[in-house]
């Protein structure tokens, strides 16, 4: 059993689908509509493909994934902040190659309110958590980890590239699609023990965000869940975190 906050329903989940119908999206259990929302779900729920087939998230696959991934977003179902966040992410086709719809999120930085939601919307998830260290994968989560760390009162601490930071670190290898890379975290950045966030602005492959956690549980920190702006749910990133919790904000946009 699982309450939709806002209206006190309580929702028994067997079968949860998202089907879109004439502009508003619905709930159904099996093939009868079990609620109706009227105000729009953020955009990763919007997974009706062109011939008008319903399919389910990508790492979706038991009952209790499925109550957990409402649940994480169902205060956000009447949030108008996800669609402007949504609607403020530029897409564009052939970046950096041809058949790439690269989601830019420089546009989003280029709105103060919708940045500003973004935070905000990252903060209230996990204030009262006990996270004390907010980890940023480079380039990007630079951007989004920082504010969120001072508005947590935790520490930023930077997942860079090989041979960035100065001194000394401990690395972590993940695969490309042609060969392999690293990240690195500067020792003594962060205590066994501690309560960590890993931020990225997206999750495709979910390779970055797969090191980032084992270089934080190498040293003996509690990677308490990974966040990011986007998700690119066909590239099956959240497959392989596994059992380690992903909070999106919208879908591909």
């Amino acid at each position: 059993m699982t309450a939709l906050t806002g209206n006190s329903l309580v929702l028994k989940i067997s079968r949860l689908n998202i089907v879109r119908e004439n502009n508003q999206r619905s709930l159904t259990n099996g093939n009868s509509v079990a609620i109706k929302l009227s105000r729009h779900l953020p955009p990763i729920y919007a997974l009706t493909g062109e011939s008008g087939q319903v399919h389910r998230p990508v790492g979706i696959e038991s009952e209790r994934d499925q109550a957990s991934l409402y649940m994480a977003t169902a205060q956000d179902a009447k949030d108008d902040r996800i669609s402007r966040i949504s609607s403020a992410i530029r897409v564009i086709p052939d970046f950096p190659k041809p058949g790439i719809l690269f989601q830019d999120i420089t546009t989003l930085l280029l709105d103060p309110r919708a940045f500003k939601d973004t935070i905000d919307l990252f903060v209230e998830r996990y204030r009262g958590k006990d996270i004390s260290v907010i980890a940023g994968v480079e380039a990007r989560g630079f951007i989004f980890g920082p504010p969120i760390a001072l508005a947590l009162g935790a520490k930023f601490v930077p997942m860079r590239k090989p041979k960035k930071l100065p001194g000394e670190v401990i690395s972590e290898e993940y695969s490309l699609e042609y060969g392999t890379d690293k990240i690195e975290m500067h020792v003594g950045a962060v205590q066994a023990g501690e309560r960590a966030l890993v931020i990225d602005d997206l999750i495709a492959t979910g390779g970055t965000l797969c090191a980032a956690i084992r270089l934080l549980e190498r040293v003996g920190v509690n990677v308490v869940e990974c966040a990011c702006v986007i998700e690119l749910p066909e590239l099956k990133g959240r497959e392989r975190l596994g059992d380690k919790p992903l909070f999106v904000l919208v879908g591909s946009t």
